[in-house]
């Protein structure tokens, strides 16, 4: 069946978009694409096309045609979602846009993903993922300082959108079930884009400066921490934070990398906090790191991996596509799925980006053969019985324990909080999240209430502090779950059923909760053990190695990559549970494995793959198709613009728009020709882009027609005219920070503001309301379990 069962799901999208409503079928709706008879994908596109579109229905009408247009708007009133990705106005302009639709339907959800969103400044901009990139700020700090800014080369900007607007819908779905009417949603890449930054995305209002291209490293406040150390046979990524330093100092003594003195001489438990707050260091912070690369280098990857395990410190191979089809504990989790791209040929495609034991994800085995509508199952159009006025919020109501920390599961409780949910954040102050420690810091000052890495994930939350280390901090841990709708929790496997807070606890406590898991590699499997956060997911994901030089190891992506991932996947499976659970009074257990959901942005790379032997690799900026393709210097310090010639007409027109003899020239009138000089040509390109101001040269080259975006920082996104246009940030008022710009969400919903509508908790900052209001304990029982706050 699957937690979306009732639903019915117009699928209108290109590959860059299908994964939106791929993601409703494998949660159980019945997904049927509109596509014009006989309509075969271009061969570059298919296997794209094969993994986003698998177990999907597949229609055939001509939408222009008269008679199939009627056929479509009798299909249009059965249906409970309609998905589509063309350009601003186009589906409008052909009678089937969102006013027509709802017109057919008035309870439809209609997503549109566009590049911009549907109007503004940029709305009808030219771009590619290469341009998308930069102008939503991922590809600025992507890179090695001393090269330009370098995209993902496996696209990435469209599959962030494409995840998001599963997240809209459902969203758009709990309003339209609370007030009975439909809703467009109005979904951004730009958007989507810009929260792939993480701690960096609004860190020029926080610090007052832009973070700044470090390769791999993570950037803490002040501090830039290496993540990609040498192996023998490759790169790992480890964090040289505290907990691995405290394990890692004994195998550097031991093995003679340093003397034994080290081991007493530091507190190394707290080294990356002492670093970080400025306090006084026995070893500098270079010398310590140098001898950690020294002993690394000394074991190959599965040596470190397996020494990890056994240990408890995360190393993080750097791993090639063919490793992760060959990667064990994905195949003791059952985790691929055959696909058949053509006849006769099977490979193995991602599989569930969750699991839910109340209803499994479904994956079709191939993409079915087109179809008239008259082979649909009869379905009588759904009325939604909601009649909530204007400004009821989607989720008010739900009541969510959030024991989650660091980045997954937070920006998962935020979608819920922001979107009207009763999130109660259950911290501890010993030790707090590690983003409370991580910058950036409100005028860089550290504090553990000052941290915008901490504030952009906790948004509209209440926050108790509860020592579960303690029975009396257990006690209001059992009270919290036994009160709430949801359960959130990101520990390693096996902590909360240590802490006797488990699924079987909790559900002995409240039989009907959504009990929810995010950590890396699942609860189960050979890997489960490993802790860690995004970089390492990213780089045992596949992530890490295609992204950067050729003649380099790998320079990105920045920060914790696959929590910008995950978190979309898990929202759209919580909100699925809860529609679930409304309907039929149960609850659901869902884990989830960070790395399973990032494949899903792999997945035509691990197919072709298998089919055609291509693996992906390094490659900077360039592009088989493209060229020039990449990041050009313009005017100032570290300023860039990206351009994208699509093809041989493109070229014509940006040679007319240089106007110098060096860009008639014959021989780069050809994709050909311009691939065999693209070195010589893109330097004779940068060398006119330099001097002039990026922005205003990003305006003359779209109004020329050619793809180009400016390469935006966090000080430039915080005053972009189309994420203004869009209303994008929300001055909030932080108890300490006072007002900050928080981001807002990736789509607009029409007749509905989002959020989010509180500032981020200060830690503990309501314990006794929680106390007092939520659970209703008097004074006597308040005072009883004061030695469990904190």
């Amino acid at each position: 069946m699957g937690m979306l069962s009732p639903y019915r799901v117009i699928d209108l999208t290109d590959s860059r978009a299908a994964l939106g409503p791929l993601m409703l079928a494998n949660l159980g709706a019945e997904v049927i694409r509109v596509e014009p008879p006989g309509f075969a994908p271009a061969e570059e596109d298919a296997l794209q096309y094969a993994v986003s579109n698998r177990g999907k229905r597949r229609v055939a009408l001509d939408l222009d045609a008269p008679g199939d247009r009627e056929r479509f708007f009798e299909l249009v009133k059965t249906a409970d979602f309609l998905f589509e990705n063309a350009p601003p106005g186009a589906m409008a302009a052909r009678g089937l846009g969102w006013e027509q639709l709802r017109a057919v339907n008035p309870a439809l959800v209609y997503v549109a993903t566009t590049p911009f969103g549907q109007d503004g400044p940029y709305a009808h901009y030219r771009t590619t993922d290469l341009v998308l990139a930069a102008m939503g700020g991922m590809m600025a700090l992507n890179g090695d300082p001393d090269r330009p800014p370098v995209r993902v080369p496996v696209p990435q900007c469209w599959h962030h959108a494409a995840a998001e607007s599963a997240v809209g819908a459902l969203v758009a779905h709990h309003l339209r079930e609370r007030t009975g009417v439909g809703r467009f949603v109005d979904v951004s890449v730009q958007a989507a884009v810009f929260w792939t930054g993480l701690q960096a995305m609004i860190a020029h209002a926080i610090q007052g400066r832009d973070f700044e291209r470090a390769g791999t490293a993570l950037q803490l406040g002040t501090i830039t921490l290496p993540m990609v150390y040498r192996a023998k046979d490759g790169e790992v990524v480890v964090m040289g934070n505290g907990a691995t330093l405290v394990s890692a100092m004994k195998w550097l003594v031991r093995d003679g990398i340093v003397p034994e003195e080290w081991l007493e001489g530091e507190e190394w438990a707290r080294y990356d906090v002492k670093v970080l707050a400025g306090e006084p260091l026995t070893y500098s912070y270079e010398e310590v790191l140098a001898a950690l690369q020294r002993w690394i280098e000394t074991r190959t990857k599965r040596e470190l991996l397996e020494l990890g395990l056994e240990t408890g410190v995360t190393f993080a191979p750097v791993t090639t596509v063919p490793e992760i089809l060959d990667f064990i504990h994905l195949k003791v989790r059952e985790y691929w799925r055959d696909l058949e791209v053509r006849p006769g040929v099977v490979v193995k495609a991602p599989g569930p980006w969750v699991r839910a034991l109340c209803d499994p994800l479904v994956f079709g085995e191939r993409v079915e053969e087109q179809a008239g509508p008259e082979a649909l199952p009869a379905r009588e159009p759904r009325k939604p019985a909601g009649s909530d006025p204007e400004g009821t919020l989607p989720l008010a109501g739900l009541k969510v324990a959030d024991f989650s920390w660091i980045g997954v599961g937070p920006i998962t409780g935020k979608y819920l909080a922001d979107h009207g949910a009763d999130v109660i954040r259950i911290e501890t102050a010993n030790p707090p999240d590690r983003l409370r420690v991580g910058g950036p810091f409100k005028d860089g000052v550290f504090g553990p209430n000052r941290s915008q890495f901490f504030g952009a994930f906790n948004t509209s939350k209440r926050s108790i502090a509860v020592n579960l280390k303690s029975e009396e901090g257990r006690e209001i841990a059992r009270k919290l779950i036994a009160w709430a709708d949801v359960v959130l929790e990101s520990f390693t496997p096996g902590t909360m059923d240590e802490l006797g807070l488990g699924y079987e606890a909790a559900k002995a406590l409240n039989p009907d909760v959504i009990y929810v898991s995010t950590c890396l590699m699942g609860q189960n499997g050979p890997a489960a053990p490993m802790a860690g956060y995004g970089n390492h997911a990213a780089a045992i994901s596949g992530f890490y190695e295609v992204t950067g030089w050729d003649d380099r190891p790998p320079s990105g992506p920045f920060t914790a990559y696959t929590d910008t991932i995950a978190p979309r996947f898990l929202a759209t499976a919580v909100m699925a549970a809860v529609d679930r659970w409304k309907r039929t009074g149960e609850g659901c257990r869902i884990e989830q494995a960070q790395m399973e959901a990032a494949l899903h942005f792999l997945a035509k790379e691990l197919v072709e793959y298998q089919v055609n032997g291509k693996v992906p690799r390094r490659a900077g900026n360039t592009d088989p198709a493209m060229a020039p393709h990449g990041a050009f210097p313009v005017a100032g310090t570290d300023e860039w613009i990206a351009i994208a010639v699509e093809d041989d007409a493109a070229w014509a027109r940006l040679a007319a728009l240089i106007g110098e003899p060096w860009a008639q020239e014959e021989r780069w009138r050809t994709l050909a020709g311009r691939q065999a000089g693209r070195e010589e040509l893109e330097r004779l390109l940068a060398g006119w882009t330099a001097p002039q101001d990026g922005m205003a040269l990003m305006e003359r080259l779209q109004e020329a027609g050619i793809a180009a975006g400016f390469v935006k920082r966090s000080s430039d996104l915080l005053a972009d005219p189309q994420l203004a246009h869009r209303r994008f940030f929300h001055p909030l008022q932080h108890p300490e920070m006072g007002e900050v710009p928080y981001e807002g969400h990736q789509f607009i919903i029409s007749g509905y503001a989002s959020g989010p509508r509180r500032p981020s908790p200060c830690l503990g900052e309501h314990s006794m309301e929680v106390l007092l209001e939520v659970l209703g304990l008097d004074e006597e029982e308040v005072a009883r379990l004061a030695p469990g706050l904190g």
